[in-house]
């Protein structure tokens, strides 16, 4: 009997991880490598109840925003599964712990695409006293900007600092003390920012609706 609820409950967890994994893929552009650990007894699972859901993946790109690595975790996650169609759906809005680690090969491709150019442009405007943002680099655990003036490129890199307040991120100018707060959704907040190996690591959590 205990070996039977155990088959049971792999057969139910791997059509949530089929479903979950399919979700993902439908709102990314891309994503690679999708780990996915469901932690629920069978009997939640049938009455539509994840205790934990845990996710890892790589090579990120969710709507035009690249990311090397994504983890997201999530808590008492209602379902409605349904096991012949093998159809998934959420019922709440789910509360997500997420950490997102960028390269600086992702914040350029980001900085310098059409859909998010608009950033690079308020950057530009508020922090890079109007220049144009030319580069940027991660160095020994910093983050370094170049710009350019007039079409003439400043080969001096500044240094900028960017860290969490008041639930958003924020970049410092370390040169002329210029800050700003990069706009981003109420449903978002950030908890921590650093930069460790060359990669900047953000993490937060942030409300996601089906």
């Amino acid at each position: 009997m205990l070996s039977k609820q155990i088959q049971v409950k792999g057969i139910l967890a791997k059509f949530l991880e089929q479903g979950i994994k399919i979700l993902l893929i439908k709102e990314c552009e891309k994503i690679s490598n999708i780990k996915i650990d469901i932690i629920s007894s069978s009997f939640q699972i049938i009455k539509g109840e994840i205790q934990r859901i845990s996710i890892i993946a790589e090579d990120i790109n969710y709507k035009y925003l690249l990311f090397d690595q994504i983890e997201l975790d999530a808590n008492q996650v209602k379902i409605n599964f349904k096991y012949r169609n093998k159809e998934l759906d959420f019922k709440n809005n789910l509360k997500i712990n997420f950490k997102i680690s960028l390269s600086e090969k992702s914040l350029k491709k980001i900085l310098f695409s059409n859909n998010w150019n608009w950033i690079k442009i308020l950057i530009s405007k508020e922090i890079l006293n109007g220049n144009k943002l030319e580069d940027i680099k991660i160095k020994n655990s910093k983050l370094f900007i170049k710009a350019s003036k007039e079409k003439k490129t400043n080969n001096q890199e500044e240094k900028v600092n960017i860290f969490p307040e008041s639930g958003k991120i924020h970049l410092k100018n370390e040169t002329n003390k210029n800050s700003i707060q990069i706009p981003m959704e109420d449903k978002v907040s950030i908890n921590n920012i650093s930069i460790e190996d060359n990669l900047v690591l953000i993490s937060g959590t942030s409300f996601i609706s089906f």
